[in-house]
């Protein structure tokens, strides 16, 4: 049930799908792996758009050099967990969602039990490791996964849904070496609202997936293309599931 702030907040978008749909955002729960370039629009848009609970979790502090890129954190926010930082800007900005704050380290051990109440799971993580134990859990529970990554002024974003698509480990089946990489702040903005964007067409039904297709971003050339992509029968990951 939606109270009366809430009706004049998503007026706009429910002219779009209507209060049920709206109510349909408000029951959803959406699990945000990473508080950096890529989580912050993402949790961002999803706040502002009246998803009911995000859960984001990550390990690190705010940095100096994380302000070029990272929204939600400011200059007063350096030291400070960047899940707390988040947690604090999104209840400023919309006291009548939920969100959770986790500051841990995703692993092999917790992976599972973070991902488990997810109506979705959101990868804005900048390491290939983690981002595997999200695709472990991401199958292992039916949950879809919205993969982002970033570089420079490039960037990709695929949403995985388990026994239909093809997997993260089908797209990346090895990691590439991690390294400090350049970005620029545009960047994670243009792939995390991205992101975003899918998560909410998931959460309502709505609209084309990109399912089975890795979206990439040519930021110096203003150039979006798109790459069909096909399970691996051997994958590691998904290729003796059964669904």
């Amino acid at each position: 049930m939606l109270n009366e702030n809430e009706l004049q907040r998503y007026h706009r978008q429910m002219l779009m799908f209507d209060e049920a749909g709206q109510a349909r955002l408000k029951r959803s729960r959406v699990l945000i792996a990473g508080g950096g370039g890529l989580g912050c629009p993402v949790a961002l848009y999803l706040a502002v758009a009246g998803v009911g609970c995000i859960d984001i979790v990550d390990r690190d502090v705010v940095e100096m050099s994380n302000l070029n890129r990272q929204v939600l954190h400011w200059e007063r926010d350096i030291g400070k967990p960047k899940v707390f930082s988040i947690q604090e800007k999104i209840r400023k900005i919309n006291p009548d969602i939920r969100i959770i704050a986790r500051h841990e380290t995703i692993t092999e051990d917790n992976v599972l039990e973070l991902a488990k109440d997810s109506d979705i799971i959101v990868d804005a993580l900048d390491n290939f490791y983690t981002r595997y134990l999200l695709n472990y859990a991401a199958l292992q529970s039916g949950i879809p996964l919205v993969h982002g990554a970033i570089r420079g002024f490039d960037g990709q974003v695929i949403t995985i849904v388990p026994g239909k698509t093809a997997c993260l480990k089908c797209v990346f089946p090895s990691a590439p070496p991690e390294e400090p990489f350049p970005v620029i702040g545009v960047t994670p903005g243009i792939i995390g609202t991205l992101q975003a964007n899918e998560v909410i067409k998931y959460l309502l039904q709505v609209g084309e997936l990109l399912e089975g297709r890795l979206l990439v971003w040519d930021g110096l050339n203003t150039k979006i293309n798109t790459f069909a992509i096909k399970s691996r029968d051997n994958c590691e990951a998904c290729g003796n599931l059964k669904y």
